[in-house]
């Protein structure tokens, strides 16, 4: 259970790497820039879906 928890927490480092990518693309390439910030959106809903779903796998097995 903690390695997971610990690959809940990469999704948001990996969210903050390509919002970095982002912001220093967005003068130069705009359009690698938006590829950037559609897999930070990913990364996010990532981790809120995965830390969702493992509380509820935990929630029903201590029941």
């Amino acid at each position: 259970m903690k390695i997971q928890k610990i690959f809940h927490y990469a999704y948001l480092v990996f969210a903050v790497l390509f919002l970095y990518d982002a912001i220093t693309k967005w003068s130069e390439e705009r359009s690698r820039a938006y590829l950037s910030l559609a897999f930070v959106a990913l990364a996010t809903f990532m981790f809120f879906f995965r830390k969702r779903f493992s509380k509820k796998f935990e929630d029903r097995n201590n029941k």
